[in-house]
């Protein structure tokens, strides 16, 4: 892992684009995004007086997440706005938190990456999956059983597996809203946790409203340069340009 810093001058960052960056700096609720507290920090890095950030992480997907969807005027671009099922010109908030109703009458604040419009995002990277959590307290939300059919959920003993997934799913419900889950499309373990979740569904329209994006895909309706720091940085490659590359290997083969 690399982690990155703001130049002295405070106009560049290692871990995003130059146009990002400034467009970041100049919205007070999208700049204290940058100041999220990394979850590892005391554990994984060294010993600092000030705390380690997460958006400061090479393998952060909230830094992905704000690369691409706080790039100048990039939700005016119609290609982007039709993948992401929102209106042109929308403005992303982010650490967004939602009220999801819980049995006992209370409610959870949970949070979520991004919302957009009425989309909630919920972005994945190198995450290893979509976290467990005891039964009990995931069949402790109001809507649980309504929603999903539970023996079509994955279990490990009196765990919930993907647990993260369903909470933003039933989120999402509670408001009305629907969930994008952008993901790498070199994950299909991840995949295929995120289709087993959303198979479990039972109300149809609330299934229909939850879609599955790659950042391959996504990639392929971004300006060139937004495209080129993707490629260089992630090694994400739109389908375009990654067929392309195919075509060309074929002909000189």
């Amino acid at each position: 892992m690399i982690v990155y810093q703001p130049s002295a001058c405070g106009r560049y960052h290692g871990n995003f684009i130059s146009a990002t960056y400034r467009a970041i700096a100049k919205r007070p609720g999208w700049r204290r995004r940058l100041e999220k507290v990394h979850a590892q920090g005391r554990r994984c890095f060294p010993a600092e007086d000030t705390p380690w950030h997460e958006l400061d992480s090479s393998l952060s997907s909230d830094a992905l997440l704000m690369n691409i969807s706080c790039y100048p005027r990039i939700t005016h671009r119609s290609e982007v706005s039709s993948l992401l099922g929102i209106e042109k010109g929308d403005a992303p908030e982010f650490g967004f938190l939602p009220r999801v109703p819980l049995e006992s009458g209370a409610m959870e604040r949970t949070e979520i990456d991004m919302k957009l419009g009425n989309v909630l995002f919920e972005a994945k990277l190198t995450e290893a999956d979509f976290q467990a959590q005891r039964a009990d307290l995931v069949e402790g939300y109001r809507d649980f059983t309504q929603v999903f059919d539970r023996r079509q959920l994955r279990r490990k003993r009196q765990t919930y597996l993907s647990y993260q997934l369903m909470r933003n799913i039933l989120a999402a419900h509670a408001l009305g809203f629907a969930l994008c889950v952008p993901l790498d499309a070199r994950r299909p373990d991840l995949i295929e946790n995120l289709y087993e979740v959303l198979r479990a569904i039972q109300w149809h329209d609330l299934q229909a409203r939850c879609k599955v994006l790659t950042w391959q895909e996504l990639a392929t309706g971004l300006p060139r340069a937004l495209q080129n720091f993707l490629d260089a940085k992630y090694g994400i490659t739109s389908r375009r340009a990654l067929s392309k590359v195919l075509n060309r290997g074929l002909e000189s083969g």
